[in-house]
This record gives structure tokens, C-alpha cells and sequence, in this order.
């Protein structure tokens, strides 16, 4: 694949971050690859790896003659980051996101967008319960989805080109609007991830079974709780704060299909739990048929790999 852009610019350099710059190197279509982070610990680790050909202390080094910057930070500071950087961006230059949000980012980076840049909202549907420069590893997007949002007039020439250097990652891409990418992912991620979060909170709380127990006896299906309850608190806060509408949604309706479960128990109801269980166990068959995860238990995700 041709060079798509002369010089990336990372901002925030965690697991996404980190893979996108692995995968770029693998595809060869990106130039010079600048980075920053907030922490100095961060930018020294990224050193360390060589994870960018170079690591900015100052985040308007690292944006300046960039014709792509990425923005890799929680969806809830997306809008304080790209006022920091306005006056550094140059004229045609494309801003995106990896943010797991897409309305609120959008709402929030527009008002600082300068005239002549392009503002177009992503997400790659890609990750592991693993953070830091350290987690990220090249064929993370391989076979992922890459969500594209692109606020209405964006440039098409610009998304066209977005949409070149995700599939150069090794990302499927699709175009979606804002508020149907926001109800897709409260079902398929955010209200998952609360579950989650909750099911871990509960063993914790229930006293009468014993940390070692929970430790040791945990089967697959707490295991794969746990792994997911072990994502980023910073980001999950963020999630849950910015896309409150539509999460409140799903988890309304995955309160009311708990209780018509928790009847069917009470009521010895096997036919009803059978047959739920049955449709549900097709939905999670036809993930694996997509390609979108494995049978494997560590879910066909390489969290061990370093570069």
C-alpha cells in the first residue's frame, strides 16, 4: 500500500495508540509517526520500546505538520485536548479518535475544529483488558470493525482517505451515524462492561465465599467477567458519564429481561429458559462465524505479545 500520510501524530499513546503505530510499520503507509502523553513515565516507556519514531514532551510538537492526528485519550477530555491543539494543526489536516463515543466527542471537538481541518470521529471496535505503550501489538485490527462518524459536509476526499489507512491496519470499515454508533455500542460494549463490573462487585461483596475461592474456583464464565471488568477505569468512567442516554436504555431492558428470567426460575419454568437460552447461544455462534472471536480462552486476543 502507497504512504497515506506523510506524519501521524498519536496523542496518547496506550494500547490503541501503541498498535495503530506497530501496524503502521508493518503496513509501511504511514511516514514519520510522532507521540504524546501526559505522562512523563508514559513518554520514556514509549522511548524505551520505540514505540514512535519520536516521543513529544510538548503535545504541539507533536501535532505540528501532522496530516493526521489522532486523538487516543478518554472521551471525556476529547473536547480540552483539541482546544490545546487548534492552533497547531495545519491547513487540511485530518483529526480523529479512537473514543468508544461518538456524540458527545463530536459535540465537544467541533467548536475548536479550525477551518481548514478535518474533523472525523472513529472508533475500532478492537481492544483487550491490557492498557499502556506496552499492550499494543500490530495485528490487533486485523478483521476488526473501524466505525466511521464523520460530522455532516466532511470532506470526502478526507474520509475517503481515513477509510484507506484503517483498512491499512487491517481494520473492515463502515460509515455509521452518531446516535445509532451510541446505541450500538451501549448494547454490544458499554452496558456488557457494567454487567460486568457489577458481577465482579457482588462476589467482592458477598463475604460468605472467600476471596482465595473466587480466585481459585473461577470457571469460564466469572473468568470472562473478570476480564473484562479489568478494563481502564479512567476510560469505562468517561463511557458511562458521556453516553449515559443510551446506556440507561439498554440496561432498562436488560433489567426487565432479568426479571422475566428470574421468574421462570421461581416458576420451575424450563421451557422458557431452554428456549432463551437456545436463541441466545445462535447470537454468540454467529460472532464466532464472523470471524469476530474464537472458541480459544484467551478469546483469540494476544495480550502476552510485546514488541
Amino acid at each position: 500500500m502507497p504512504q497515506l500520510y506523510d506524519r501521524v501524530a498519536l496523542i496518547g499513546l496506550g494500547l490503541i495508540a501503541s498498535s495503530m503505530f506497530w501496524a503502521m510499520k508493518r503496513g509501511g503507509f504511514a511516514g514519520e509517526v510522532t507521540g504524546f502523553a501526559r505522562s512523563a513515565e508514559t513518554r520514556e516507556t514509549a522511548r524505551e520500546i520505540g514505540l514512535c519514531d519520536v516521543v513529544c514532551d510538548d503535545i504541539h510538537d507533536a501535532v505540528r505538520d501532522a496530516d493526521l492526528v489522532v486523538l487516543c485519550v478518554p472521551v471525556g477530555v476529547m473536547g480540552a485536548v483539541m482546544e490545546r491543539i487548534a492552533g497547531s494543526l495545519r491547513l487540511g489536516a485530518t483529526v480523529t479518535d479512537v473514543g468508544s463515543v461518538k456524540g458527545d466527542v463530536i459535540n465537544n471537538v467541533m467548536p475548536h475544529l479550525p477551518k481548514g481541518v478535518h474533523f472525523i470521529a472513529g472508533h475500532p471496535l478492537a481492544g483487550t483488558e491490557h492498557s499502556g505503550p506496552r499492550a499494543g501489538f500490530a495485528e490487533l485490527f486485523d478483521n476488526r470493525w473501524c466505525l466511521l462518524v464523520p460530522p455532516e459536509g466532511t470532506d470526502l476526499a478526507a474520509i475517503a482517505r481515513l477509510r484507506n489507512f484503517w483498512e491499512g491496519l487491517g481494520a473492515n470499515v463502515e460509515e455509521m451515524d452518531a446516535d445509532h454508533h451510541d446505541l450500538v455500542l451501549a448494547v454490544t460494549s458499554h452496558a456488557p462492561h457494567l454487567i460486568a463490573y457489577t458481577m465482579v462487585g457482588v462476589a467482592d461483596d458477598l463475604r460468605r465465599v472467600t476471596d482465595g475461592e473466587v480466585i481459585k474456583y473461577s470457571a469460564a464464565g466469572f473468568r470472562d467477567f473478570t476480564r473484562i471488568a479489568a478494563s481502564d477505569p479512567t476510560m469505562w468512567r468517561d463511557v458511562f458519564l458521556t453516553n449515559k442516554d443510551a446506556t440507561l436504555e439498554i440496561l432498562g431492558r436488560f433489567t426487565e429481561e432479568l426479571f422475566a428470567l428470574q421468574r421462570a426460575i421461581r416458576q420451575g419454568d424450563g421451557d422458557h429458559l431452554f428456549d432463551y437460552f437456545t436463541r441466545t447461544r445462535a447470537i454468540r455462534r454467529g460472532i464466532i462465524e464472523a470471524g469476530q472471536d474464537t472458541d480459544a480462552p484467551d478469546f483469540g486476543r494476544n495480550p502476552g505479545r510485546k514488541p
